[in-house]
């Protein structure tokens, strides 16, 4: 009796075919007829079976086909309301299979099959964090920015910044970068090295001006340039890029 009735595994528990099950024990009445009278004994829907389609080839080309998927007990208890040889031969075939499926072995192989498959979510699951933190990394190196936004820094303190944060630059080198990308004055005079109009007026630096007496009683006014909160997130953002 091996092969007896097709037995799909694929579900929590097997279950068989409602129409291949009708075929097999050679029912004389329609299956659009006979299945909805085998519902009517107590069985429930989604839990004894359930309603499936397949494709089925006709003269105009293929349809779909409407099947149930019913568990071995409900097929099992099927067989013993057909009381003909064949209802015994294929209740006998399910007492069988059920014996089977409930030996060591199997639950044993049911086991592997449930790890095997919790082991491929998981390695889907970490591919996929894998993909987010590559995704919000600069988001998160903004929040690190956003961290330190409060406080206006040199120019020198963005450059180590950037350095721990992955970017092979120093003080010199971020100074030259601003100034060929116009973000600080380039042309040699007092304003050297001071920030652009634009640069200003997009609020990424602040000039502290402070006052120094000299020894002779004159006094100096030196020019800091500063970068600011909304600036270190945009350099560092920027670089990242």
């Amino acid at each position: 009796m091996n092969g007896l009735l097709k037995i799909n595994y694929e579900t929590e528990q097997p279950t068989v075919s409602a129409r291949e099950l009708h075929e097999g024990l050679e029912i004389g009445t329609e299956f659009r007829v006979w299945f909805p009278r085998m519902k009517e004994y107590g069985f429930n829907e989604n839990v004894d079976w359930k309603r499936v389609y397949q494709k089925c080839s006709t003269l105009g080309g293929e349809q779909n086909m409407v099947d149930y998927q019913i568990s071995i007990d409900m097929a099992k208890q099927i067989c013993m309301i057909q009381r003909n040889e064949k209802g015994r031969q294929y209740r006998q075939y399910f007492l069988d299979l059920e014996k089977a499926w409930n030996t060591p072995e199997q639950i044993f192989a049911r086991a592997l099959k449930m790890a095997d498959q919790q082991i491929e979510k998981l390695k889907a699951s970490n591919a996929s964090l894998v993909e987010d933190v590559q995704r919000m990394k600069p988001k998160e190196v903004f929040a690190d920015a956003v961290s330190v936004s409060n406080t206006c820094i040199l120019i020198g303190e963005l450059a180590k910044i950037l350095k721990q944060n992955g970017v092979d630059i120093g003080q010199n080198r971020l100074f030259t970068w601003m100034r060929e990308n116009r973000f600080l004055i380039s042309r040699k005079g007092t304003d050297y090295n001071m920030p652009t109009q634009r640069s200003m007026e997009a609020a990424l630096f602040e000039i502290k001006e402070r006052a120094i007496n000299n020894q002779d009683g004159s006094v100096r006014i030196t020019k800091t340039v500063l970068v600011t909160g909304k600036g270190q997130q945009y350099f560092v953002n920027k670089f990242l890029k």
